[in-house]
């Protein structure tokens, strides 16, 4: 079976899980071409990311004309089905409940015309199907593209895609060939929208690739401990209730360090609270880092933490790769008490839930755990065997060709 698999970036640094789905798929037998919204850039280090960058569809990146001149064309060529698809696409624009601003309307008749661009682009391939990851921008493009090419599309939803910039969510759910649901909660949440089978949403984890993640020691790291965490610098991570916890770790006498990766609009924002905490000495910004020096780091932290939280806007986490990642690496997690991430940690068991917005239960929770080696030691052990048991990237690119197939 020949598909595209399709995101806003592809490859993209922060997005592991899409690329090695796509190597996983490959090796399993399922011939995947790639398509990517912007261009992917060029500065990649490792050669197979590099080979899937250069090698990408693009859409937007080959530059607006490039874009538009594909589509004329391409409504040239095929004038009776690109008129049918430009109907639809008018009519989604037109009637859309989720996009209610004159820009995000117009929006989605520029993403058509990049459908139109897609297929024009693609055709010499005969993809027989288009699965995109993120539920707005790729997956508006790709089901256009299928639209136009006559075949079937498929999605994977995740967080801020399918809460605050979600567009044409329902059309795009009961016109999809199936749904890719990265857990149970979306699965409802889907279903309240459009309800179908739960064949037509087949559940299948983000996997998380545990033969390349090197297992912690059994051994602590030793005085002061290591608290680590990774993910982007948005509110919606929780990265202050972090720095705050730490805080109160300080006014009790607890040594730790505290290293936070990644980058983002907070960032400017927890520096200062950082400083204004006096914390310079236990909280270290370490900017952006490959997944590669990430996977090498996590081993090292005694205690990993992402305390993930609903956003003024109402974003949330699906289920974080990065906390399944450390999970894999025997490493004691935290995270906030959402219902998505309880499919992944039964708190007090393979990891450790705190309440959102609360970074006293937060600090609590870390000295209990920082008093206890042998209860930290407890549920990183058991962190380990949940992923390997449910979240392993093999396991769940399988459940992914048997959606796939079921599109032939």
């Amino acid at each position: 079976m020949r598909i595209i698999m399709m995101a806003p970036w592809l490859p993209k640094l922060s997005e592991t899980f899409v690329y090695r789905e796509v190597f996983g798929l490959r090796k399993a037998g399922i011939d995947v071409l790639t398509a990517s919204v912007h261009h992917p850039g060029s500065s990649w280090r490792d050669v197979h990311l590099k080979d899937l960058a250069e090698r990408s569809i693009q859409v937007y990146g080959m530059g607006t004309l490039a874009m538009l001149l594909d589509a004329v064309m391409e409504a040239a060529r095929y004038p009776v089905v690109s008129a049918a698809t430009l109907k639809t696409v008018l009519q989604d624009a037109i009637k859309t409940d989720d996009v209610s601003m004159l820009k995000g309307r117009l929006k989605i008749l520029w993403q058509g015309l990049g459908g139109l661009a897609l297929a024009r682009r693609s055709r010499k391939h005969r993809p027989e199907h288009i699965h995109a990851h993120m539920a707005h921008v790729p997956t508006t493009i790709a089901m256009y593209a299928a639209m136009q090419l006559g075949t079937s599309f498929s999605f994977t939803g995740h967080a801020a895609d399918i809460f605050r910039d979600r567009s044409l969510l329902k059309q795009k759910l009961e016109r999809a060939g199936f749904v890719r649901c990265i857990s149970y909660w979306h699965r409802e949440f889907y279903k309240d929208i459009a309800d179908r089978p739960d064949e037509e949403y087949p559940v299948v984890r983000c996997g998380v690739d545990v033969s390349g993640i090197e297992k912690s020691s059994d051994v602590p790291s030793g005085d002061p401990a290591l608290i680590m965490g990774v993910g982007r610098l948005v509110p919606k991570k929780g990265f202050d209730l972090l720095v705050k916890a730490v805080h109160v770790l300080k006014s009790t006498g607890k040594s730790c360090i505290c290293r936070i990766i990644g980058d983002g609009p907070e960032r400017e924002s927890l520096e200062s609270l950082t400083r204004s905490l006096g914390l310079q000495d236990m909280v270290i910004f370490q900017g952006s880092m490959d997944n590669k020096d990430i996977l090498e780091m996590l081993p090292q932290a005694d205690i990993f933490v992402l305390p993930c939280r609903t956003d003024a806007s109402g974003d949330k986490d699906g289920i974080p790769v990065v906390l399944m990642e450390a999970m894999a690496a025997g490493v004691c997690c935290v995270s906030g008490d959402l219902p998505t991430i309880r499919e992944l940690i039964s708190s007090e068991k393979n990891g450790c839930l705190v309440p959102p917005e609360d970074s006293a239960a937060l600090a609590e929770t870390l000295e209990h755990l920082l008093q206890d080696p042998r209860h930290r030691k407890s549920i990183a052990a058991e962190g380990h065997r949940r992923i390997l048991e449910e979240f392993s990237l093999e396991m769940n690119v399988q459940r992914l060709k048997t959606a796939l197939l079921s599109q032939k």
